[in-house]
């Protein structure tokens, strides 16, 4: 839990009772109901929790068979609206659905069966168990940057978002969400994600919390200040080339299939005096990694480095090269669904192939 935001939340589900048979003349019982989770835009982990502060769901017990009704009705489910984004894991922590779309609906606790003659009557208790819903925000681009890089100052440049904005590290520390409008109407969602420090992949810091929210955005974003960073008096000073390989670093670590993401680079502060010198100077790095890989510790060094589609300089204080990096993201977006939809329509012409 970061400040008021919540992203894992432990519930207790039991589906119905069924209802009882009827002996005399065959009836059966009607099946205890079940409990649902349905994915739900604009809802939040947070929301469940003060709505239901028990965090128990049970659903509706079947009616019992009788003269008037041999056959009794199924008992009332029980719905429980959930975010996008939400995976539910057993309490041992195995994966046993996704919700990822509005409307998605997963069946977390079946009713039990109504009284029948295989039962010799007697109705049976529905699924009860725990389970975890984990919840991996969505989003077009995510932001990835050691503190105080200036991503928060960025969101809410291109975006509508108002995050809390202040010159020390460590300032967001729930991810925020904006989206970024363009004059065509078109909607980019941007994730800012809380600030990332060396030995995350191992936990340190906001470690996971951090890093499995960058699981579900499509493209990744590096904000690097130009000037290198510095998290405080007892941690090294890294130059821009080297906070970039440490990004890399702490997110191979953690999953390598984060580094096949499609990567922009924005490298802020271009407003600070000498930022032209030191940007030189990291294009230069950046063309050729490999020689000046000999000046870094050898854990520093990612085993596969970023490939960036575009290295765009900008000032979240002045406004340098805002448009700029607004263009270079849509039209990353752009080519990725082209690419997605030309993936698709060759398999699909394939299946018709094969059919045939």
């Amino acid at each position: 839990q970061y400040g008021n935001f919540i992203d894992d939340l432990r519930l207790y589900v039991r589906g119905g009772t069924g209802g009882m048979g009827y002996p005399r003349l065959g009836g059966e019982g009607g099946r205890g109901g079940d409990v649902w989770f349905v994915a739900r835009e604009r809802t939040t982990l947070k929301s469940i929790r003060d709505r239901y502060p028990q965090k128990r769901f049970v659903a509706g017990t079947g009616a019992n068979s009788s003269v008037k009704a041999l056959k009794g009705e199924k008992g009332k489910d029980c719905e429980v609206h959930v975010p996008l984004g939400i995976s539910v894991l057993c309490d041992d922590g195995k994966l046993i659905g996704e919700l990822n779309a509005a409307g998605e609906r997963f069946l977390a606790a079946r009713g039990g069966l109504g009284g029948s003659l295989a039962t010799n009557f007697m109705p049976c208790k529905g699924q009860r168990r725990i389970v975890r819903l984990d919840l991996k925000l969505i989003a077009d681009v995510g932001l990835v940057g050691f503190p105080n890089a200036g991503k928060s100052s960025l969101l809410s440049k291109i975006s509508h978002a108002k995050p809390e904005i202040a010159n020390y590290p460590f300032t967001t520390i729930q991810p925020e969400l904006g989206k970024i409008m363009y004059a065509d109407y078109k909607q980019i969602s941007v994730a800012d994600l809380p600030g990332l420090i060396e030995g995350a992949h191992a936990n340190r810091g906001m470690g996971h919390k951090f890093l499995k929210h960058v699981e579900r955005t499509k493209q990744l974003l590096l904000v690097v200040d130009v000037s290198g960073f510095q998290l405080s008096v007892k941690t090294p000073f890294r130059t821009a080339f080297e906070t970039i390989l440490l990004l890399t670093k702490e997110l191979e670590l953690y999953k390598e299939e984060l580094l096949t993401k499609p990567a922009l680079l924005a490298i802020n502060k271009m407003d600070l005096p000498c930022a032209k010198d030191k940007l030189t100077e990291l294009m230069k790095q950046l063309q050729n990694p490999q020689d000046f890989l000999h000046l870094l510790q050898e854990e520093m060094i990612p085993a596969n480095t970023l490939e960036f589609k575009d290295i765009i300089p900008i000032s979240t204080y002045t406004g340098e090269g805002i448009e700029e990096l607004k263009a270079c993201v849509r039209k990353s977006i752009d080519e990725e669904a082209e690419q997605e939809n030309e993936e698709y329509r060759k398999k699909k012409l394939l299946l018709l192939q094969t059919s045939e």
